[in-house]
């Protein structure tokens, strides 16, 4: 039996609400909506970690990020890293674009690259980061960056596409699986102007949190504020923009996709996804780096030419991807990936860490059902939310200490979260003295 071509396309920072499919009333993405109507829609997928490295690392590896110890945006794979390269040995796998791969090995099992990141988003020193109360962001340029011009992001993209589209002119004899890696819609929100021009900000409907007070937060969340410098004062007009430039950002990569889609034979496998989502101004936050579902909730879709079209609402995340591509390419369940195939999706609850700068100690997220339960550690109070009654997430349900209780064990039967953020917090430490010493 032929084993099919598959093709991965994974954007930055994209978040699963912002897109025509998923009902947004807003963003244009013409090329991705016939992708959905073609395949499955996830309307319950989520990253795995809210952070660009931990979340692709744990893409890559079908692992959580605590089974591979990718605590932040500094580390750097092993030797003993294992990727979708390594498990579909007999296909040719290609990589187009953004990876944020960090260190000197490009390829982490691939066979070749057609382009790479862009160099200062790859960090060869391994540096952990600074995880003190002091700590904060040089600017909130994340957010006060935007309008219109040219942006080296844009012209990575459009380059990515171009070799990708390359590649699919002539792929070879041998099955592919190729992955296309998109820095859009990543800020700085620079948007190109005849996608900018799509938008009024006069339409963009401000979130009922877009100014929430600080003082009025989760004291974790009040901290990651101030560190991500997500205090300070913008105006509504600031909001307004910074949103279409985001919404153009997305409208920019979906025509990007759609001329990869054009190449794209209908018998190749696709799937499109994000390596996690962008706050947008929800509860004051911009970025990500917490578990609000702006931040978490991402985009997942699935062409195959053996799947009906379909919208399912079953709970899925990153790590069942790799077990999905074994799948396709006819190789067996492997019993060490906490993952499940995506072409029988199971719903089942939903894991997302955070171990960075603006937390002093790990974040943890359980999604199951209607609930969401985050936990901070012993010193922190948790936060509880059902996100079908209140899915602007603005009633914290913690004090119903029964089903805090129940939720809190089920996150524990998937890892120990104290240990863990020992772990992670030493891991970090000896990078640091490592890099004192050297």
């Amino acid at each position: 039996m032929k084993r099919p071509n598959i093709v991965v396309v994974l954007s930055d920072e994209h978040t699963g609400s912002a897109a025509g499919w998923a009902g947004h009333p807003r963003v244009r993405t013409p090329n991705l909506d016939r992708l959905a109507e073609q395949g499955v829609s996830f309307d319950r997928a989520y990253t795995n970690s809210p952070m660009c490295v931990p979340s692709r690392l744990s893409l890559m590896a079908g692992q959580y990020v605590h089974q591979i110890g990718a605590w932040d945006n500094g580390v750097i794979p092993g030797p003993d890293f294992r990727s979708w390269g390594h498990h579909l040995a007999d296909y040719q796998t290609v990589i187009a674009g953004r990876t944020h791969f960090n260190g000197p090995d490009r390829l982490l099992g691939f066979d070749r690259r057609l382009t790479d990141d862009l160099d200062f988003w790859i960090d060869h020193s391994g540096r952990p980061p600074r995880r003190t109360p002091d700590w904060r962001r040089p600017t909130n340029s994340h957010v006060t960056e935007h309008g219109t011009g040219d942006h080296v992001h844009t012209r990575h993209d459009v380059d990515t596409t171009d070799a990708a589209l390359d590649f699919l002119r002539d792929p070879g004899p041998d099955p592919y699986l190729l992955y296309v890696g998109y820095m859009h819609p990543h800020f700085p929100l620079v948007a190109p102007p005849e996608f900018r021009a799509l938008y009024d900000p006069a339409d963009v409907e401000l979130p009922p949190t877009w100014d929430e007070p600080v003082s009025s937060q989760h004291p974790v969340i009040s901290l990651l504020r101030y560190g991500f410098r997500n205090d300070e004062p913008i105006t509504e007009e600031q909001v307004r923009e910074a949103t279409v430039c985001y919404w153009a950002l997305i409208s920019h990569l979906d025509h990007q996709i759609g001329r990869l889609l054009s190449a794209i034979p209908d018998d190749t496998v696709v799937i499109y996804t994000s390596d996690h989502g962008e706050m947008a101004g929800h509860h004051g936050i911009w970025q990500k780096q917490c578990f609000y579902e702006p931040a978490v909730r991402i985009p997942l879709l699935l062409r195959h030419p053996s799947l009906a079209p379909a919208r399912t609402t079953a709970h899925v995340s990153l790590v069942d991807v790799l077990p999905t591509l074994r799948d396709i390419a006819g190789l067996p369940a492997d019993p060490t990936l906490p993952g499940h195939t995506l072409l029988d999706p199971v719903d089942r609850p939903v894991l997302s860490e955070y171990h960075a700068q603006g937390m002093t100690d790990a974040g943890y997220m359980l999604k199951s059902g209607p609930w969401k339960y985050i936990y901070y550690g012993p010193d922190h109070p948790a936060q509880l939310f059902n996100t079908e009654s209140d899915p602007d997430e603005l009633q914290d349900l913690s004090t119903n200490s029964a089903l805090t209780a129940k939720l809190d064990a089920e996150l524990r039967t998937i890892l120990d979260p104290d240990a863990t953020n020992h772990h992670a917090k030493s891991g970090q430490s000896s990078r640091a003295t490592a890099l004192r010493r050297s």
